[in-house]
């Protein structure tokens, strides 16, 4: 026994003597208090070497992993998930369906508004010489019954006489500018001057259209103005001679430009057309890169459906002049054809690409154009009304800067010396031709007035043409109490429209009446900053700015920047 214990003490005693350092050294580590120091250097050494060397072979294996094979298996094999960012995709795809849409919705606006401009230049043709007849037949008739009204004409038929005797006198003034010699001095200058004289044209017509609606706008209210209010103006003579100024001016402007298209036509190698033509594209260069908000995009098509217009009529004063040159040959109206085709689709195409990418680059979208479309018929159903203070051409003028006694007056000139009226049969096919005028003049107008009413009622306007006018300082309330039996705003609409405007009495101050459009199409201004404290009054302002409110800020429908 004492055998086995000996040799059972020994081996456990060396055992415990070779686990012994490892324990204690264990035991050491675990109690802070314990007498064993940290583990010895040479031990942590060889522990680190340890991960290095795992650290060195890993890379070597990434090394050899790393190949031109491995990396074309990882192009072609890897992937993505689109619906990580949805909402950047969703907004790309809507910015091309806007773009599919801006054709179809901006031509509806420009063909809208190309029948509100030729119904406001019918109108000078047709129903203007039949109301100052209407005008002079009461002027002269007056007397024979009494004088019982303190005016003897009304304002508009006022305005209607003084229309008629500019155009009168303006065409008698055409009939002193030679044609024929303007066309040969143009056709002798080199292509390049000419280019960069069309230019000028049009650069100048935006100016003459600018300010010529406020020379005609002065006009009518200095011959209009009630009596009894001070004069501070020169008078009517001067202004009268300001307006037949200016018309005639403007139409031999609009002459030249007709004249230097015409040159184009006639020119052998086309030269000056193609580039004529491509100055549509340099506009888009102009335009499209700069920040536009709804306001801006609005003047910009009002501007574009002007020019549009205006453009055809200078190729129908084109192929008026080329057809009477070759004695009204019809064949050789068929070698103007693709020409005439050529420089609209040119002009259609720059309006489509010009919209198409403002609204891109702005973030507007394509249901713009109907608001567009709309704040114009409200101009033509607000015309209509009894408190109506414009014609509805003059409406058209101030809102596209589209002028229609400039271009009435060439057209008359063109058509008086191309066309020569001989025998009764003649002047028969005249008074037709004229009768037909006026019926497409009113089926224009019914058409119009019906569409407008239309696009009234859709975008939810008509409460606002019966807003009652301000009966005190404008910005204050009325005090009248509104009537409770109000009649539905449909048979109030269709019984506005047809109905003649009211005369207001003349001892009650005229105010100052704004179209009601304006509170329509807005767009947000942003918010208002106090500089000092006199400005601390535009924070009750409305944070959003008319779209009618292009006279202080725009030529002919531009924003001036």
């Amino acid at each position: 026994m004492a055998g086995v214990g000996g040799d059972a003490g020994p081996a456990a005693g060396g055992r415990a003597g070779a686990d012994g350092p490892e324990r204690a050294g264990g035991a050491a580590a675990e109690q802070p208090g314990g007498g064993h120091g940290p583990p010895p250097a040479p031990q942590r050494t060889e522990t680190l070497g340890f991960y290095e060397s795992d650290r060195r072979r890993e890379r070597r294996r990434g090394r050899a992993e790393f190949s031109l094979l491995r990396f074309l298996s990882a192009e072609l094999t890897r992937g993505y998930f689109l619906e990580h960012n949805e909402a950047k995709y969703t907004e790309r795809r809507e910015r091309v369906y806007t773009c599919m849409r801006i054709p179809r919705e901006l031509e509806k606006l420009m063909f809208f508004g190309i029948f509100l401009c030729l119904d406001a230049f019918l109108y000078v043709f047709t129903l203007l010489p039949l109301r100052v007849f209407l005008a002079l037949f009461r002027l002269f008739t007056l007397p024979c019954y009494g004088l019982r009204d303190r005016r003897l004409l009304q304002p508009a038929q006022v305005c209607d006489i003084l229309k008629g005797v500019i155009l009168v006198i303006c065409f008698f003034m055409m009939h002193y500018v030679d044609y024929s010699m303007m066309y040969h001095l143009i056709r002798g200058q080199s292509v390049i001057k000419l280019y960069i004289i069309y230019n000028m044209l049009e650069v100048a017509d935006r100016l003459f259209s600018s300010f010529g609606q406020d020379i005609l706008d002065a006009l009518y209210w200095t011959a209009t103005e009630p009596k009894e209010r001070k004069r501070a103006h020169i008078g009517v003579i001067p202004h009268f001679f300001m307006a037949v100024l200016y018309v005639f001016l403007h139409a031999i402007l609009i002459m030249v430009q007709a004249t230097t298209l015409n040159v184009a036509f006639n020119s052998h190698n086309k030269s000056l057309l193609t580039i004529m033509m491509s100055n549509n594209f340099v506009e888009i260069k102009g335009s499209v890169f700069k920040k536009f908000e709804k306001n801006n995009l609005f003047q910009m098509s009002n501007s574009d459906i002007k020019e549009r217009f205006t453009n055809y009529v200078l190729l129908l004063i084109v192929c008026l002049r080329n057809m009477e040159q070759f004695s009204w040959n019809p064949d050789h109206l068929w070698v103007l054809f693709p020409d005439v085709c050529m420089v609209i689709a040119s002009e259609i195409a720059v309006d489509i690409v010009k919209h198409a990418f403002i609204t891109k680059f702005n973030d507007i979208t394509a249901d713009v154009y109907s608001e567009y479309r709309a704040s114009l018929a409200f101009d033509l159903v607000s015309s209509r009304q009894k408190n109506a203070y414009t014609d509805y051409s003059d409406s058209v003028a101030r809102r596209m800067g589209f002028i229609p006694l400039p271009l009435a007056v060439l057209l008359i000139r063109v058509v008086t010396s191309s066309i020569k009226v001989q025998g009764i049969l003649s002047y028969a096919c005249v008074i037709l031709f004229y009768f037909g005028l006026i019926s497409l003049k009113v089926l224009n107008s019914i058409v119009l007035l019906g569409k407008s009413c239309q696009y009234v009622k859709e975008a939810k306007m008509e409460e606002k043409l019966f807003d009652p006018p301000p009966a005190s300082t404008p910005g204050k309330p009325s005090s009248k109490p509104q009537s409770k039996s109000k009649p539905s705003q449909e048979e109030t609409l269709s019984a506005s429209v047809t109905s003649q405007p009211s005369h207001q009495k003349e001892n009650v101050i005229p105010l100052l009446v704004t179209s009601n459009s304006d509170q329509f199409l807005t767009t947000p201004d942003g918010e208002e900053k106090d500089i000092t404290q006199e400005n601390s009054e535009l924070k009750h302002r409305s944070a959003k700015k008319d779209l009618l409110d292009i006279d202080r800020f725009t030529i002919c429908g531009n924003r001036i920047d």
